[in-house]
């Protein structure tokens, strides 16, 4: 092994000389080769410093995002995570980890499914478009871990002076979210033949999921290591704060994780007694609102005016079940696939005008559900969203005679 694993200054140039090599089009195995060869395992921090060197001395970011895929995979494997911080169950950096194992998880069932048809050439058509639009519309959520990490964890480490992995990252997120937009339209293609699918999936699907997957191995080899390194707890505690605001990515976090210090500093805990919401018709604590809201005997839904869900009641018997990995989804993307279009034409005709209602009731397991959406219009009557209500009515149509007298129901 090369005298250059144990100076730091000197892997660095070796390092450095190594990336430009594959900016000047030599083979990334050959390079890889010689990485493995004179440098061995890279301390994460020299991938951070080497990269912002390069920045500095004039590589446009744009060239740096041109060549970031054949880095990562030139990198693999050869980055030391020895030495890394561990972190409690809840800390932002967990979570972000948990969702990576569900963002992998369904990448790789939608790659299984893809190849699936690719070489048994079993093509149903618009039943299996669908069905891949649905998966990709989930996927979709990454875009939830990724504006945690562009609004919470990049301002921290540009603080630090970390500017060009977030600069470079954020690039790469915006370059994942175009190719998303064209996957969503490409597969609203109900026609397509499929020799039209094979084309589109080995030049438009599979890179997708390639580059999803690949910022996970770029995340935690690169992006977590720094930010542990450099973020203080306090810090971490301002992201965990935050993060509910922008919402979860396919995991929801079962508990919030708080510091020691923070849980013994009053000035830390929310007071619901003071934090009094004044409405037009009287005044309620935080507490005795959300208290209310899950006591209601109906399921409450709330999507904005964007199509966001924006917030759920938590009753402890559901008739649909909802977590907090829903939080600023778009709601099309919370129902199967048969029903979108179904709810499209709602939310299409509530903000239009066309209807400020639409009921529906189903059997579900022996019991009635009545199911309403309902057009919220503030009193200029412009549309602010959308309410969902869901509510078991079996026992309703189940009364008979009449009760009169004081009657406990059993717990």
């Amino acid at each position: 092994m090369s005298e250059l694993i144990n100076n730091s200054s000197a892997r660095k140039e070796k390092l450095k000389e190594l990336i430009l090599k594959l900016h000047k089009n030599e083979d990334p195995e050959k390079v890889r080769q010689e990485l493995i060869v004179e440098l061995g395992k890279v301390p994460y921090a020299d991938v951070v410093a080497v990269e912002q060197e390069l920045i500095k001395e004039g590589l446009p970011i744009g060239e740096i995002l041109k060549l970031c895929d054949i880095h990562g995979k030139v990198l693999r494997g050869q980055v030391d995570l020895s030495g890394m911080k561990d972190v409690p169950e809840g800390h932002p950096v967990d979570v972000l980890r948990k969702e990576n194992r569900e963002i992998e998880k369904l990448g790789k069932q939608i790659q299984e499914k893809i190849e699936h048809i690719l070489k048994s050439g079993e093509y149903r058509g618009e039943q299996d478009l669908l069905e891949l639009r649905h998966m990709f519309n989930t996927l979709y959520d990454v875009d939830k871990h990724y504006k945690r990490k562009e609004y919470l964890i990049f301002p921290f480490l540009e603080k630090y002076g970390v500017t060009g992995p977030t600069q470079v990252m954020w690039g790469k997120h915006d370059e994942i979210r175009q190719l998303f937009a064209g996957v969503t339209e490409a597969l609203k293609m109900q026609d397509m033949s499929y020799e039209e699918f094979q084309a589109t999936a080995e030049w438009f699907l599979l890179n997708l999921l390639d580059q999803v997957l690949d910022m996970v191995k770029k995340e935690e080899e690169i992006l977590i290591p720094i930010a542990l390194e450099k973020l203080s707890e306090q810090e971490w505690f301002e992201v965990e704060k935050q993060s509910v605001e922008i919402g979860f990515c396919l995991y929801d976090p079962p508990k919030r994780w708080t510091p020691n210090w923070a849980q013994d500093d009053p000035s830390m805990q929310v007071n619901s007694e003071s934090n009094t919401i004044h409405l037009p018709s009287g005044t309620l604590t935080v507490e005795e609102l959300v208290t209310i809201l899950n006591l209601l005997p109906v399921d409450i839904t709330f999507v904005d005016k964007n199509d966001k869900v924006k917030y759920f009641s938590q009753s402890k018997d559901r008739v649909f079940q909802r977590n907090r990995a829903i939080l600023n989804r778009d709601v099309r993307y919370c129902h199967p696939p048969a029903s979108v279009h179904i709810v499209d034409k709602i939310l299409t005709d509530f903000r239009s005008g066309v209807a400020d209602k639409a009921p529906f009731w189903i059997n579900m397991r022996g019991n009635m559900i009545f199911i309403e959406y309902i057009a919220l219009r503030n009193e200029k009557g412009e549309y602010l969203g959308t309410l969902e209500v869901s509510h078991n009515v079996q026992r309703y149509r189940d009364l008979q005679g009449e009760q009169r007298i004081l009657n406990y129901e059993k717990k």
